[in-house]
This record gives structure tokens, C-alpha cells and sequence, in this order.
């Protein structure tokens, strides 16, 4: 319930292969084919897969080698952060003409708390609609959206929403899914264990080794039989999204003491480069918060939870604010490198605190170039000769060279 006592009404906005679908837009050719967005180098990543492509079993944070070996036909095309943050920026407008409760996730996501405005917009069934009427009306772009009374459940049903790919190709799925209120551990005792947020493959693996395959396994499981093989925390936590349950607020940017983004892998990641393109799409959603609360950090943050569910943080704290991806990313790639190297990680998180008023005035879009060379009087420089390019010409008419593609090798 909410703390005026309506049941809450929450909905997790997921766009449909977000960074693909922007580039289908300048490239129309291309619906239709498999397309890949990354680096197709050697050490290349894929940073997303359209729905074509995902037949063939490619994914997001695959090898690129890998992706070309299961797909030969597909198309590699280069990722333009830039491009991608102006788009979210787009969609962010429309989720926040709903609603002023909005939790971004990453550029391609977020959650909306929509239980106050029931009475304008109609049913949740009708919100969720009207949102994605929204979007394809704004951006030319479509969502999926998963309606339920918490987060986790909302989330859950999203991915239920979602266009379907598989042998037979590649078709539309229902585009909203609704878990009505009490049916929340019902929906959930339909889906496989290793669904619920922090069941990696060891999880799953200790999991099996005690006879729990599906999630109604979980809540008839001996009282000590989980808490035995995972710990107490690990128990606890599996236990209440079995059941459904999750009491965590939708949470804005509004008066933020910090902003973070952090996201559990569905398999460990063990291979640097792999980890720094996850580390630079947190790092792209943090800043663009940063800049759209118009506030900078002195500290950065960056969190790793290991495959034991031993969770290690570093922190850095800079002398100037910081609020571009590139400046994020350069004073944490030396903590990832030290964390990668301790063992696979089955989560990474960004975060940005000790918020202050920014140091100077970026355009939204302006991402800082890293390992160039150049002091900071000289990208002030060059971002105040963006921001007014920019501002003539419009915020598509420039960008940096460097951008925040991953580096291949």
C-alpha cells in the first residue's frame, strides 16, 4: 500500500532493444536483419542484439567473436552513446508528463509509481497503454511495460511483455502484461528460479544441489535448509521474492543525497572488457541523472558483488565535480581492473555522491574525452564550444570522436 492507503500501482518501462532500435531509425534498411551494436574487433563486445539476432542465441555483454560465429550475417554497427542519451532524455520527458515519481534504471529504463494519478489517466492496464502510445508518438520507438503492486514483480512482468524471438522468428509479445494485486506470488510460482533477482549459475548450481528447481521450492523449503547452503542474507532475500514481496519505494533524483545504477548479470563476468562496457552504460545513466538533477559528485563509486555474495566497494573522491561519463569512468577503471581480477563478479554497480552544485554548465549531451592529454581548462573549453554549436545547430549537429564506445583491441 501507499502512504495514503491506495494499493500502489507501479510500472517498469523497458525499451525493446533500445540501442538497436535508435539506430534503425537513421538506418531503415536495416529492419528486418540481424544488427549488432559493438565493437566487432577481436575484443569487441556486443552492447545490444536485435530481435533477429537473438535467435541465433547473440546477446548483450556477448564476445563479438562470438556473436559473428553464431550469426555470420550479422550487421555490426558502432555505438553512439550520445545519440542514445539524447533519445532516453526524449522517452525520460514522456514518463515524467505521467508521472513526477520516476525511477530511472538505465537509459532504456525506469520505473513509474503511478498510484496518484489513477484518477486522470484510468485503469493501470490504460496508464500502461497510454504510455506507450506515448513513446511511439514521441520517439518512434516501442516499450514493454509490466504493471504490478511492487518493483520487482513489475519488472518481472515486462520481460513477459516483450517481443518474442525463438526458431520460428520474431513476433510481437503483448506489449503490457498486468499482475493484479494478491496474484503476485502466483505469477511468480510460474517463472523458473533462476529468474529472481541474485540467482546467478552458482546460485542455481547450490540451488539444484538441494533439490530447488522452481520457485514454489523455495517457500515450501525446511525451515534452515536455505539458510544452510546460502547464508542468512542470501535466504531471506530469496524467500521474499518467492513469495512476491518487495516494499521498496520508487525512488527520484528529487533531493537525492546520491545517485547509482547497479545491475546483476545473468552469468558472472569474469573478462575485463566485458565488465568495462557494463561499467560504461552504468556510468553513461549516473551522469546523465547527474546533469538532468543539475547537480555534480565529488565522489564515484564503484560496487562489485562476487559470485560468494561477497559485496566490495570503492570510492574516489575528486577534487572537482564530476557529471559526464568519461570523468566517472576515468577515476573508477583502476578500481575495476583491481575487482575483476579478484574473481568473476555477478554484479556491478555506479554511483555518484557528496552532490554539490556543478562546476560548470555542460549541455546535456556533452561527455567528456578521457586519456587525451588535455587539462581541464581545455575541455571547458571545448564543452563551451559544444554547448553553443549545440545551441545554433541543435544537439544532434556535433559529438566527440572518442564518444563512450568500448575500446577494442
Amino acid at each position: 500500500m501507499s502512504e495514503s492507503g491506495q494499493q500502489r500501482v507501479i510500472l517498469h518501462v523497458d525499451m525493446d532493444a533500445f540501442y538497436v532500435s535508435v539506430e534503425l531509425l537513421r538506418r531503415p534498411e536495416l529492419v528486418g536483419l540481424p544488427v549488432v551494436v559493438g565493437g566487432d574487433g577481436s575484443r569487441g563486445v556486443v552492447a545490444a542484439a536485435s530481435y533477429e539476432a537473438r535467435r541465433h542465441g547473440v546477446h548483450s555483454a556477448m564476445a563479438s567473436v562470438t556473436a559473428r560465429r553464431r550469426c555470420p550475417s550479422a550487421v555490426f554497427l558502432p555505438a553512439d552513446h550520445q545519440r542514445y542519451a539524447e533519445v532516453s532524455a526524449e522517452v525520460r520527458e514522456v514518463f515524467d508528463s505521467v508521472t513526477p515519481l520516476v525511477e530511472p534504471l538505465a537509459l532504456d529504463e525506469a520505473f513509474l509509481d503511478v498510484t496518484g494519478v489513477r484518477s486522470l489517466l484510468g485503469e493501470p492496464s490504460e496508464i500502461a497503454e497510454t504510455v506507450r502510445r506515448r513513446v511511439a508518438d514521441r520517439v518512434g520507438l516501442s516499450c514493454s511495460v509490466g504493471v504490478a503492486s511492487n518493483k520487482f514483480v513489475a519488472k518481472l512482468a515486462s520481460v513477459e511483455a516483450k517481443p518474442i524471438a525463438d526458431r520460428d522468428g520474431v513476433r510481437a509479445g503483448p506489449g503490457v502484461v498486468v499482475v493484479e494485486p494478491g496474484m503476485e506470488a502466483a505469477f511468480v510460482a510460474t517463472l523458473p528460479v533462476e529468474r529472481l533477482w541474485g540467482v546467478g549459475p552458482k546460485t542455481l548450481a547450490r540451488l539444484h544441489d538441494i533439490g530447488i528447481r522452481r520457485v514454489p521450492d523455495i517457500v515450501a523449503a525446511p525451515d534452515g535448509l536455505l539458510e544452510g547452503r546460502l547464508g542468512a542474507s542470501a535466504a531471506t532475500h530469496l524467500r521474499r521474492l518467492a513469495l512476491g514481496i518487495d516494499d521498496r519505494p520508487v525512488e527520484t533524483d528529487r533531493g537525492a543525497k546520491s545517485i547509482g545504477q547497479e545491475e546483476t548479470f545473468g552469468s558472472d563476468i569474469s573478462d575485463l572488457d566485458v565488465a568495462r562496457a557494463e561499467m560504461i552504460r552504468l556510468a553513461d545513466s549516473v551522469a546523465s541523472r547527474l546533469r538532468g538533477s543539475t547537480v555534480a559528485a565529488r565522489t564515484v563509486t564503484l560496487k562489485a558483488k562476487f559470485a560468494d555474495f561477497d559485496t566490495v566497494t570503492r570510492s574516489v573522491t575528486a577534487g572537482e565535480p564530476l557529471d559526464t561519463a568519461g570523468e566517472i569512468i576515468e577515476r573508477l577503471e583502476p578500481a575495476l581492473r583491481e575487482l575483476i581480477a579478484r574473481g568473476p563478479v555477478r554484479l556491478l554497480g555506479v554511483s555518484a555522491s557528496n552532490l554539490v552544485e556543478p562546476a560548470r554548465q555542460l549541455d546535456l549531451w556533452s561527455q567528456a574525452t578521457t586519456g587525451d592529454g588535455l587539462g581541464s581548462e581545455a575541455h571547458d573549453g571545448a564543452d563551451r564550444a559544444l554547448d553553443e554549436i549545440r545551441a545554433r545547430f541543435g544537439r544532434s549537429s556535433i559529438g566527440r570522436a572518442s564518444g563512450l564506445r568500448p575500446r577494442t583491441r
